[in-house]
């Protein structure tokens, strides 16, 4: 693992998009990343879906900056996802705000940013994005399609849209559908930043106002529920912090300070209005029922299905609901609860436990699509 993977962001016009709600964006482009060789056969791409903040930059050290990839303990030479071994492909989200066509995007039409003029965008279109992506590259079958939360539902849609384009799949602490509790949450958080009264209605990119406030909160939401209690308990206790503010109502605690410092560090890279979007997505995902994979268009799709113990936002009994409905169209799939304290941001952090159970897991379908079994 000594090798360090360095990266660069391409990018690449996909054309128009109809999108599922019959709308269609002009001239979309999606921001992507690579790493690794993909080889001769082309059959040893793995595409890496992120999650809701996430972007392109999944591993290595960008050219612009020295900071590492969203999952770079997961990618790289000896890694779970071995970039020896595998051609592997992250891309921005449609929607986002990291390359990718979005909100803050241009409208062709007006030469403004969108702002609400953009349309609702689903799980389903941005993995169609992404099979344009897949399809520009010349990649006819994915080895894999791996991620975590919303990164899981573009897997679970992947299965759904274009089984015959996969040999595996890895959701990872996700679900088939949000719970009331979970649009409850992202419903708080779009309320903050609609209740800034710098969002102006989606207007406001070149104006001297921001919607940062309300972002903040929005982000500060969020983080509350990616972590569980004992990791808050370990991390920060109720230990105060060194404060020189004196008002009634300063950060007295170190938690406090900690979402406050995430919340105004986050507003620096991410977009209100994709916020709002992305948010709108997740919640509106729905691939349970009549709308699960259709198993006789691939039915020799293998999945891996991982949770975690302490998540309390994407809870395991909604990866086993995943699994009971896989087993149920006859799929082959492994489904593992990890023991972890950390939450639902787990999927991040235990590297260590992802790791051998993913490279056990690839190792094994590459062996069967080669014929050495």
């Amino acid at each position: 693992m000594g090798k360090n993977l360095t990266s660069q962001t391409q990018y690449f016009n996909a054309g128009k998009l109809i999108l599922t709600s019959k709308k269609e964006l002009a001239d979309v482009t999606i921001a992507y990343e690579t790493y690794g060789v993909l080889n001769e056969r082309k059959n040893n791409a793995v595409l890496i879906a992120h999650a809701f903040t996430g972007d392109a930059h999944a591993a290595g050290l960008r050219g612009d900056s020295n900071k590492p990839g969203w999952w770079d303990n997961m990618i790289g030479p000896g890694k779970a996802f071995d970039t020896d071994k595998y051609f592997v492909i992250c891309s921005n989200v449609l929607g986002g705000c990291a390359g990718t066509t979005g909100p803050s995007s241009i409208n062709p039409e007006t030469k403004k940013p969108y702002g609400l003029d953009f349309p609702i965008v689903t799980i389903e279109d941005m993995v169609l994005a992404q099979k344009k992506l897949i399809d520009f590259l010349g990649i006819k079958k994915l080895l894999s399609v791996a991620g975590g939360s919303m990164g899981g539902m573009q897997v679970l849609q992947w299965a759904v849209s274009y089984p015959e384009m996969l040999e595996s799949a890895i959701p990872i602490a996700t679900s088939m559908k949000h719970s009331p509790q979970q649009i409850a949450f992202n419903e708080v958080a779009r309320q903050s930043i609609m209740a800034d009264a710098n969002w102006n209605k989606g207007d406001y990119y070149g104006k001297e106002g921001q919607p940062d406030s309300g972002l903040a909160v929005a982000r500060m939401i969020g983080h509350i529920t990616y972590m569980s209690d004992k990791s808050m308990e370990e991390k920060f206790s109720r230990n105060k912090k060194a404060n020189d503010d004196s008002s009634d109502f300063a950060a007295e605690f170190e938690v406090e300070g900690y979402l406050k410092y995430r919340g105004d560090s986050f507003v620096r890279r991410f977009d209100a209005n994709s916020y709002l979007y992305i948010t709108k997505a997740m919640d509106l995902f729905d691939v349970s029922g009549k709308n699960f994979i259709n198993e006789t268009k691939n039915k020799n799709l293998k999945f891996l299905v991982m949770s975690f113990a302490s998540d309390w936002l994407y809870p395991s009994y909604q990866s086993e609901d995943i699994v009971k409905a896989l087993k149920l169209k006859g799929l082959n799939a492994t489904y593992i609860e990890i023991k972890s304290t950390y939450g639902h941001d787990a999927f991040l952090l235990e590297a260590e436990d992802e790791t051998k159970l993913v490279k056990y897991f690839l190792s094994k379908v590459s062996k069967e699509i080669s014929g050495d079994k």
